[in-house]
This record gives structure tokens, C-alpha cells and sequence, in this order.
């Protein structure tokens, strides 16, 4: 076996795949069985998604693609209430589709599936060498941690506390439409349902979309803080919002009750013998929270580096792993994690105005850049760039919120300048 991917979500699937699609021998090795269904749903902008050449597997997509920034009446579709139009698709994975089609493309190229808990690694000058709690040893010549947001084997800095974005949401029926038809809401950060108190603490904001048939699902969601806002309060602000409108719960067919996605996991250490993919490598965008995108786009590069390098027989573990961080993490991208965390840093601390006034700013960039920036598609230029002119368009208080420097923001732009991982 060449390569032993640990663990069997997204991330763990799509590099086990791109490996197979190289030629590569693969191992999967996951603790609960690869079939497994994932319990959270995945978003993609139109665009993405069909650049990547996976659009047949969305299970959803909307063009009617809007956020609400203002303080809104009390009825959630009135025309009093103004939107902001993105004009740009957005979709939702079918999860089981997508994961199946990983699986499948796993299977034809005779990937193998083994079960069990990861406990021990060791790495040596020819092979890595993983061994079970139950006692099963795997050799090969590379290990990939893909075990999520709490890495079994990756060695992550610690750099302080890690901002969590944190949702709880339902898809069911309601006793009116909370959204419009066909209608996706990115972000409805009106807040007019709150009391004076709420309002000073941390904002949230409504995601919310049209399923058809009747359905709909919404998701209270806090964008990134440390510590998080609970799930109990995300629960209560969105039947708090609900109320406001006087709209009633008729049914509810799912809920999504405690989704905790880490936003600013510090970029794994580059010189270790084992390497990671997905959320264990640090590849969640901190800014937006998007996964899936990244995964698509760079586990097929990813996987033609790690060919190259294991076909080269010279290559130690070591070596090999050297190359893959070298293609995960290359300096510009490293350097623009840094500005993302920058922007991450400011928004935990703004407050509701604040916050919507910065969206407000922000989607009225150019729709190339807002939607770079949130697909980290833009280069480090265009970034700064797109960055630079939202500044300057922002009013007076989001730029004072922007310059002022109260937590971890000057590190992070040393790091951006020069990057020491």
C-alpha cells in the first residue's frame, strides 16, 4: 500500500479518489464504516460547482440568491424589506450522491476499506506505519490525516483560542413562507425581533432557503466567536425570530442541533512526517467557513504531486510529506490565511450595527471579487486589492473597527508579511 488515508468524510474520501485516479494503492482506514451517511449539509456557489464539474450532484440550486442587512419589518417577505440581489446561483450538495461518488470512484481503482481506531503512528526512512486500538498494524509509504477538526495524528500549533462558527437549524414546514419562492437567503442579519440586551450581544444571522414542496430550511447561525454563542441561544433567537413574523412550525422533518465548525485552525506544522487534508490541514476558509470547494478544487493537484513523489523510490516518507505540504500550503497561500484570519479577528468583535454595515460594504465590491474572496479563488493581489477597496468605501465606524488592534491582529499581519511556518 502506497498511501493510508485515516478517515472517511469529505475530506478523507475526495484525496482517497484523486490517489486511486493516479494509480496509487490506497488504504482508507475510518473508525465508523465508510458508507456511513454525514450528518451536515454542503453549500457551493454555482459558479464553483460547475467549474469543478459537479453540478450533477447538487441536490438543490437557487438563482433567487439574496441577504437582508438591514432592521427589516415584522414581516419577513415584505416589500418594505430590502435585499441585497447577489445575482450568482448558490447550490446544496446531495450528500449521499456526492459521497457515493467518492466511494465509487474509490472502488473502481481498487482502493481498500479498513475499519478501526487509529492509535499509534511511526514513520522510518522507507515506510509510516499506523497501528489500531485493536492491534491491526497498516504500513505505507504516506499517511494522511483526514480525521476532521481534531486531528488524531497532526501536530497543530497552538496559537489561542480558536473561533467556532455554530448553527442549529430545521427543515420543515411552516405556517406561512419564511422565505420567498425558489428564494436562497445567504445572510439575514435584521434583528428587529431582539430586545435592547440581545442586541448587544453577539450578532447572528438567518440562513435560510426554499426546498419546494412546501419545505424550508433555516439555520440561526453565529459567523466565528471564541467562546461560542451557544446552541441554546441560537435555538431561542430563531423561534424569537420566527415569532416576530408570526410565523408557526408546523413540522419539523430534521434539525440540525449543534453543528460546531472551527473557523481559524491554525495551519498544520509543514516539516512533520505525516500529512493531513480537508479540515485537519487547515483548509476551512476562516473567512466564510467553506470546505467542500477547497477540497474539490485541490485534491486532484494534491494527489498528482504525491504520485510524482512515491514513483520516485529515493523518496522517504518524510520527503513525500514535504512535497504534499509544499503543495497545500505554498507560501501565497499561507499568506493569504493570514489576511482571512486578519478579517476573521475583526468581525468576532463587532458589534450588530457594525457587522451589517461591514456586509452592506462588502457585497457592494465588484461580484468577482466578494465571490472570490469568499471561494478563496482571487490571487494574494487581488485580494489585498479587493480588501483595500472595501475599506475605503466602509463607513467611519467598520474603518475604526478595522484599524483598531485588540487581540491577535498584529501577529497575523506579521505573518502575513512574512510567513515563519
Amino acid at each position: 500500500m502506497e498511501v493510508l488515508v485515516i478517515g472517511a468524510g469529505p475530506g478523507g474520501l475526495a484525496i482517497a479518489a484523486a490517489l486511486g485516479q493516479e494509480h496509487l494503492s490506497v488504504g482508507v482506514l475510518s473508525v465508523n464504516n465508510h458508507n456511513e451517511p454525514w450528518p451536515y449539509t454542503y453549500g457551493i456557489w454555482g459558479e464553483e460547482v460547475d467549474e469543478l464539474g459537479f453540478e450533477n450532484l447538487l441536490k438543490h440550486r437557487w438563482s433567487k440568491t439574496v441577504s437582508y442587512l438591514g432592521e427589516g419589518s415584522k414581516d419577513l417577505i415584505s416589500k418594505e424589506n430590502k435585499s441585497i440581489s447577489h445575482e450568482r446561483d448558490y447550490g446544496l450538495f446531495d450528500k449521499k450522491k456526492l459521497q457515493q461518488h467518492w466511494i465509487e470512484q474509490c472502488n473502481q481503482a481498487s482502493v481498500q476499506w479498513f475499519r478501526g481506531k487509529a492509535s499509534n503512528f511511526e514513520v522510518n526512512d522507507i515506510n509510516s506505519i499506523v497501528t489500531t486500538s485493536s492491534g491491526k498494524i497498516l504500513t505505507s509509504k504516506i499517511i494522511i490525516d483526514a480525521t476532521g477538526y481534531e486531528p488524531v495524528f497532526l501536530d497543530i500549533p497552538n496559537k489561542g483560542e480558536v473561533a467556532v462558527q455554530t448553527c442549529y437549524g430545521i427543515v420543515g414546514e411552516f405556517s406561512k413562507p419564511p422565505v420567498e419562492k425558489n428564494q436562497f437567503v445567504l445572510m439575514d442579519y435584521r434583528c428587529n425581533h431582539l430586545s435592547k440586551s440581545e442586541k448587544s450581544a453577539p450578532p447572528t444571522f438567518l440562513y435560510a432557503m426554499d426546498m419546494g414542496e412546501g419545505k424550508y430550511f433555516l439555520e440561526e447561525t453565529s459567523l466565528g466567536l471564541a467562546p461560542p454563542v451557544e446552541i441554546e441561544t441560537l435555538k431561542a433567537r430563531l423561534h424569537s425570530r420566527l415569532k416576530h413574523r408570526d410565523i408557526k412550525i408546523l413540522k419539523v422533518d430534521h434539525e440540525e442541533n449543534g453543528v460546531f465548525l472551527p473557523m481559524n485552525i491554525p495551519i498544520p506544522d509543514l516539516n512533520q512526517s505525516i500529512l493531513g487534508f480537508g479540515g485537519s490541514a487547515g483548509m476551512v476558509h476562516p473567512a466564510s467557513g467553506y470546505l467542500v470547494g477547497g477540497i474539490l478544487r485541490r485534491a486532484p493537484l494534491l494527489a498528482k504531486e504525491l504520485a510524482i513523489a512515491i514513483k520516485n523510490k529515493s523518496n522517504s516518507p518524510s520527503e513525500i510529506a514535504k512535497k504534499g505540504w509544499d503543495n497545500l500550503w505554498p507560501k501565497e497561500l499561507r499568506r493569504k490565511q493570514a489576511l482571512y484570519q486578519f478579517g476573521l479577528e475583526k468581525l468576532m468583535r463587532f458589534k450588530e450595527l457594525q457587522l451589517r454595515l461591514f456586509f452592506k460594504s462588502f457585497f457592494s465590491l465588484s461580484n468577482r471579487q466578494w465571490y472570490g474572496f469568499l471561494t478563496n479563488t482571487l490571487t494574494l493581489s487581488e485580494l489585498v486589492n479587493a480588501m483595500w477597496i472595501m475599506f475605503k468605501k466602509a463607513p467611519l465606524n467598520v474603518k475604526w473597527g478595522l484599524m483598531e488592534m485588540k487581540g491577535r491582529e498584529i501577529k497575523l499581519l506579521l505573518e502575513f508579511l512574512k510567513p515563519n511556518i
